[in-house]
C-alpha cells in the first residue's frame, strides 16, 4: 500500500484536529487580546506591548500544546488499561461478559439475526470481545489520532491567533497600533465565528456575535485591570 503524500497526511490530520484548532484560535485570540488591551492602555511604547503580548502568546501556546498532549495521552492510557481489564474479565467469565455485551447491544436497535451472529462468533472466540466493545463505543476522532499531531495543531493555531493582536505593535507607533490591533483581532474573530458556525451548522450571526462578545469581555477585563493597577500605582 503506497504511503499517503504529505499534503494528504496534513489534510487528514487537520480535519481530525479541527476541534483543537478552533479552540486554540479562540483561546489565543481572547486571552492575548485581553492582555494587549490592558498593557497598551498604560504602556509608554509599543515595544512594551510587543514584548508582553509575544511572551504571553508563546507561553500560552506551549501551555495549551502540553495540555492537549497530556490529555490525549492519558485518554489512550486509560483505554489501554480498560482493554486489559476487559480481557481479564473475559478470561474469568466469558459467558457472563458475552451476555452483558449482548444486553447492551440489544438496546441499540440491532436486528435479532445480527445479534445472534455476533453472539455465535463471540462464543467461538471470546478473546475478541474487548475489541468489539471498543469498536462499538462512540470514540472521537481526537482519541483515534496521535496526541502529537493534535498538540502541534493546537500550538500553531493558538500561537497564530495569539500573535494577531500583537503584530501591529511591532511595526507601528503605540497610538496607531491600538486601533489596528483592534481591527485585526475583530476580523480574526469574525472569521473564527463564521468557521465555528459552518463546522457546527449553527446560525452565522449569533455565533459570530458570541465569539466577538467573549473577546470583548476579555478586553474589558484587561482594561479594568490596567486602569486599576495604574491608579493604585
Amino acid at each position: 500500500m503506497p504511503r499517503p503524500s504529505l499534503r494528504s497526511a496534513l489534510s487528514t490530520s487537520f480535519k481530525a484536529s479541527i476541534g483543537d484548532i478552533v479552540f486554540g484560535m479562540e483561546d489565543g485570540t481572547v486571552s492575548i487580546f485581553g492582555l494587549v488591551a490592558g498593557v497598551s492602555l498604560t504602556a509608554s511604547s509599543g515595544r512594551s506591548v510587543l514584548v508582553a503580548g509575544a511572551a504571553g502568546a508563546v507561553a500560552a501556546a506551549v501551555s495549551m500544546m502540553a495540555g492537549v498532549f497530556l490529555d490525549l495521552q492519558s485518554e489512550r492510557d486509560r483505554e489501554r488499561v480498560e482493554s486489559r481489564q476487559q480481557l481479564a474479565a473475559v478470561k474469568a467469565d466469558p459467558a457472563g461478559e458475552i451476555a452483558a455485551l449482548m444486553t447492551r447491544l440489544s438496546r441499540t436497535g440491532l436486528q435479532p439475526a445480527t445479534l445472534e451472529a455476533i453472539q455465535a462468533d463471540l462464543r467461538q472466540r471470546p478473546a475478541g470481545l474487548p475489541e468489539l466493545e471498543r469498536n462499538a463505543a462512540v470514540t472521537s476522532s481526537a482519541q483515534r489520532q496521535q496526541p502529537v499531531a493534535h498538540a502541534l495543531w493546537m500550538f500553531v493555531s493558538d500561537l497564530f491567533a495569539g500573535l494577531t493582536p500583537v503584530l501591529a505593535f511591532a511595526v507601528l507607533p503605540l497610538e496607531q497600533a491600538r486601533p489596528v490591533s483592534l481591527l485585526m483581532t475583530l476580523v480574526l474573530l469574525v472569521l473564527l465565528g463564521y468557521g465555528r458556525a459552518r463546522i457546527g451548522e449553527r446560525s452565522v450571526l449569533p455565533t459570530v456575535l458570541t465569539t466577538v462578545s467573549i473577546a470583548g469581555c476579555a478586553a474589558l477585563a484587561g482594561v479594568a485591570i490596567g486602569v486599576w493597577l495604574n491608579g493604585s500605582g
